[in-house]
């Protein structure tokens, strides 16, 4: 157990930007962060994400942290967060079959309901504006991060994540009217 002053240091280096203190608190937090994000399910990520994910965020925005709160609860107030908002996501995304091909043998295997559906699901995608299409095939079709999808199309993560929202809707809204 730190002490509190060493723990308010600790956060006064973080906020300052200290490379060395951003490393002693993700040694110091890193196995109890993955161990609470370990009690949640996730489809695609790990608890290793999570965390990675969290001390990012702590880095990128380390002049909002607060030097009357304890940092063990900051980091999972804020690992809490990005879990809980990634699990709404995965809930309102509908999947889709990245190997999926009409021609492929993977059909003779499925149900005719589901290739009406998975070609039901490839229509309302071509319906989409050229530019929101494509973010939406390569996010969830080829799983690529906002990160990557930005490098390639050079738009802010925050506009990369409007047309995911934008498609998803989009479709959700076909798919309730057939």
């Amino acid at each position: 157990m730190r002490s509190f002053s060493e723990e308010k240091k600790l956060l006064t280096d973080l906020k300052r930007g200290k490379e060395k203190s951003f490393k002693k608190a993700y040694f110091l937090y890193y196995d109890h962060l993955i161990e609470v994000a370990k009690h949640f399910n996730f489809q695609l990520l790990t608890p290793d994400d999570f965390v990675h994910e969290t001390f990012l965020r702590v880095y990128e925005k380390r002049e909002l942290l607060k030097e009357d709160v304890a940092l063990d609860k900051q980091l999972f107030v804020i690992c809490k967060n990005l879990i809980l908002n990634h699990l709404q996501r995965e809930q309102k995304v509908i999947r889709l079959d990245p190997h999926f091909s009409p021609s492929s043998k993977a059909e003779e295997f499925m149900e005719d309901d589901e290739v009406n559906q998975q070609k039901q699901l490839q229509e309302l995608i071509k319906q989409l504006p050229e530019q929101r299409q494509k973010i939406f095939v390569l996010h969830k079709i080829h799983n690529y991060s906002y990160q990557e999808i930005m490098e390639y199309t050079h738009l802010s993560p925050k506009t990369i994540a409007n047309h995911i929202y934008l498609a998803n809707q989009f479709i959700l809204k076909k798919v309730k009217k057939a």
